[in-house]
């Protein structure tokens, strides 16, 4: 017997199961109505109110529906309201520029767009077919008790197309599909053992590669998930203490800025001995591992996969045989990227021709996107020879763990944020004063790495503190914060081969002097 897997199985075992139960405490500081408490059978309505709505905007099956919000139970209710009824979902970062989420926009050919209210006038020119602000709730749901359009499924279809930085200056739209979402969903819920006793904190941003699959897993299981908008470490710890939240998903920003908050709160940190923190984004340094089972008494697991995986390709979480090793050697082995998730194929390729220091990782899985958005040769180079080239460097153990080393694609991740070092040096290079520009990434104890750019001014220019604000302040004025270097430094030349070729690694290789490994 085949049964396609969809994504609306999970909300159909909700509602079936746990109908009764809160599925969703929304955000109740928000510019929109917080929806509060939602149980799952009302979730349930909602996502077929939201299908109905679409049917009656002639919105069809595989077209596109963006989101661009802050976490929110409206962001939600649309990963099943839009992609359950078979109908495309674009969740997009909303930390880009105008013109950044205008042509994602525009690219995936998205008819709707729903706008969180604290962007509706940023992104007053960001249009489409049918441009709606979230809170205007007749907006995005039909009347209660409209059935929607039956819809067949087809788990081979595209549920959701998730823009993300890579190798090229514009971001890839990285079609996920649902038979994608299924696999990892149910192993990630697997491998962290979640259950319907959990209690899940959204501090990972819901448009960041589905938020890793946990609405899906969460859904599924009949977790109550608790909805936060914005990062505070402070209001973490209060959501974990108020509502009893024994799961999270971080990048390692996330954590120290609870670790941070910690240092200051009175009486016992909420969660010991209770919360999991599965974090990802780059690997944290070992005295972060430490820290957080030591000062916060959380367990920490690590996981490793790209936006193209689902994400899910490893997972690292402490086990039997290290329960009687000292702390600092348990943490060691934590802050590997992992050993491969259930159903995950990992192959090192032979070093490159340039002399990089090692391999890149392959990935075969059926959790591997099914190719980025109308960019076919991308596509194919992505996935050539029937496996999945994270563009990462790596070695795999004889225990089958895996350790990230460097980055062989001219990707920086910041805060759990992809950035595309050309990106960032095309806004450089448009600047008059600057001749040559290389980015790069360097160690960063707060965000496991920092953007700095290498620069060679033209002649007449004039290094200095000064030449330094002016170029970080063009950068943040064409794309968005984030992207921006936090510094720059002058350089007469930049080194080349003998073809004109930058060798990144080796511009960054300074910088990481004394570390095992070129990511952090």
């Amino acid at each position: 017997m085949f049964v396609p897997l969809t994504v609306r199985d999970f909300l159909d075992r909700a509602v079936q199961v746990y109908g009764d139960r809160v599925g969703a405490v929304d955000e109740p500081d928000q510019p929109a109505p917080s929806l509060g408490e939602v149980t799952y059978a009302e979730i349930g309505d909602l996502a077929r109110r939201q299908a109905a709505r679409l049917d009656e905007l002639g919105i069809g099956v595989g077209e596109r529906v963006a989101v661009v919000s802050h976490n929110s139970a409206r962001l939600l209710t649309s990963f099943f309201g839009v992609a359950g009824s078979g109908r495309v979902l674009v969740p997009v970062n909303f930390r880009l520029r105008p013109d950044e989420v205008r042509y994602i926009i525009e690219h995936s050919g998205a008819r709707v767009v729903y706008l969180d209210p604290e962007l509706d006038e940023a992104l007053a020119d960001v249009t489409a077919e049918h441009r709606f602000v979230l809170g205007d709730d007749a907006d995005l749901y039909g009347p209660a008790g409209v059935e929607p359009t039956p819809w067949e499924p087809d788990e081979g279809a595209t549920a959701c197309i998730n823009y993300t930085s890579g190798t090229t200056a514009r971001p890839k739209g990285v079609q996920i599909t649902h038979r994608n979402i299924w696999v990892n969903a149910v192993t990630f819920a697997m491998h962290t053992t979640v259950s319907d006793r959990d209690v899940y904190l959204h501090t990972l941003p819901m448009f960041h590669a589905n938020g890793w699959g946990m609405p899906f897993a969460m859904t599924g299981l009949g977790v109550k998930q608790v909805v936060l908008r914005k990062i505070d470490g402070a209001e973490i710890l209060r959501r974990v203490r108020d509502h009893g939240v024994t799961v999270m998903c971080a990048a390692p920003a996330v954590a120290a800025a609870v670790l941070e908050a910690a240092q200051t709160w009175e009486g016992e940190i909420p969660g010991r001995d209770r919360v999991r923190i599965i974090m990802a984004g780059a690997p944290p340094p070992t005295r972060t591992v430490a820290r957080v089972e030591a000062e916060l008494g959380w367990e920490f697991i690590q996981i490793y996969g790209l936006t193209e995986t689902s994400p899910l390709l490893t997972i690292n979480r402490s086990r039997a045989e290290w329960d009687d090793l000292p702390a600092e050697e348990r943490a060691t082995l934590l802050t590997r990227a992992g050993a491969p998730a259930l159903g995950v194929r990992l192959s090192v390729s032979e070093p490159d021709e340039d002399g990089g220091p090692s391999g890149e990782l392959l990935a075969r899985s059926n959790v591997v996107l099914e190719g980025y958005w109308e960019q076919p040769e991308e596509s194919a180079t992505a996935l050539a020879g029937g496996w999945f080239h994270t563009g990462d460097g790596a070695s795999i153990g004889d225990d089958g763990y895996v350790t990230i080393q460097d980055r062989k694609k001219d990707v920086i991740i910041t805060g759990g944020e992809n950035v595309s070092s050309i990106e960032v040096e095309d806004v450089l290079f448009s600047h008059p004063a600057v001749e040559e520009v290389a980015v790069i990434g360097v160690p960063s104890e707060k965000w496991g790495e920092t953007i700095k750019a290498l620069v060679v001014l033209a002649d007449g220019e004039q290094p200095g503190p000064e030449k330094e604000a002016e170029l970080i302040a063009w950068c943040k004025e064409r794309a968005a914060g984030y992207k921006a270097p936090t510094s720059i430094e002058f350089r007469d030349e930049l080194a080349r081969t003998a073809t004109g070729k930058l060798q990144k690694f080796k511009l960054r290789a300074p910088y990481w002097e004394g570390r095992e490994r070129q990511v952090n």
